[in-house]
């Protein structure tokens, strides 16, 4: 089982040939935090563990994608501002991003996301 920590690394996508930006939050205070408090995100944030989000108080719609142990996508969902989103007994981490990022990646369920260090 991997350990995860705070920082920057790179998301990859199966037929995407450029990474993604992406911010893991693994602590408490960095998951708590998200992407509260912003008016929007360049790339992606990692929240792990998470199996389920909410958008009270964030100031923009955002896609999340729930991912398993092995970083397989199980469902991606778009929620506006002020709702609470459905628990994924299965999701071991949620991907998010600003509303229809998903879609421009190519992420949707069933594929498999890999993660590597930023600038390798």
């Amino acid at each position: 089982m991997r350990t995860w920590r705070d920082g920057t690394a790179e998301l990859t996508v199966p037929g995407r040939d450029t990474p993604v930006g992406l911010r893991i939050a693994a602590s408490y205070r960095a998951r708590t935090r998200g992407l509260l408090g912003r008016d929007g995100i360049d790339g992606a944030l990692m929240l792990t563990p998470c199996a389920g989000v909410h958008t009270f108080r964030m100031r923009f719609t955002i896609d999340v994608a729930y991912l398993d142990r092995e970083l397989r996508v199980l469902d991606v969902v778009t929620m506006k501002p002020g709702r609470l989103g459905r628990v994924r007994l299965r999701s071991r981490h949620a991907l998010e991003a600003e509303a229809g990022a998903m879609a421009r990646w190519g992420v949707r369920p069933g594929v498999r996301l890999g993660i590597r260090p930023a600038g390798v």
